[in-house]
């Protein structure tokens, strides 16, 4: 399992790269592998979201599960590709397989809902 240095992560196994005023969100490897083969991404894009919320489901051959954002704002881009070719965010969870981009109303909301790569491998025992 890879935790790129320059990303943070969620409680909920997702992580955020921030670009500019974009937090750029994806399910992280650890949550790929627990979730099994990616299959379909159901998150609507232009909805204004709170920090903490559900912004929408992933869907794996074993389960569905919710994505969840750690920044408010708008999301304004959504990876529909992973519709197509869904097994991108197993096999690239950290580059193609991101799911959402969301404009951010308040960047320091980032630091109270994310840890740093040595906080979440110790949430998940690594």
């Amino acid at each position: 399992m890879t935790f790129p240095e320059n990303l943070t992560y969620t409680k909920e196994h997702e992580w955020i790269r921030v670009e500019g005023n974009t937090a750029i969100i994806g399910i992280t490897d650890f949550a790929q592998g627990e979730l099994g083969d990616v299959i379909y991404l159901d998150i609507p894009s232009g909805k204004d979201v709170k920090a903490g919320e559900s912004v929408g489901t992933v869907e794996a051959v074993k389960t569905v599960s919710d994505i969840y954002t750690p920044i408010s704002g708008k999301i304004t881009e959504v990876n529909t590709a992973i519709n197509d070719a869904p097994d991108v965010v197993n096999k690239e969870p950290y580059s193609g397989g991101w799911l959402l981009k969301v404009e951010m109303s308040d960047p320091g909301e980032i630091k109270s809902h994310t840890m740093g790569v040595g906080d979440y491998k110790a949430l998940i025992g690594q």
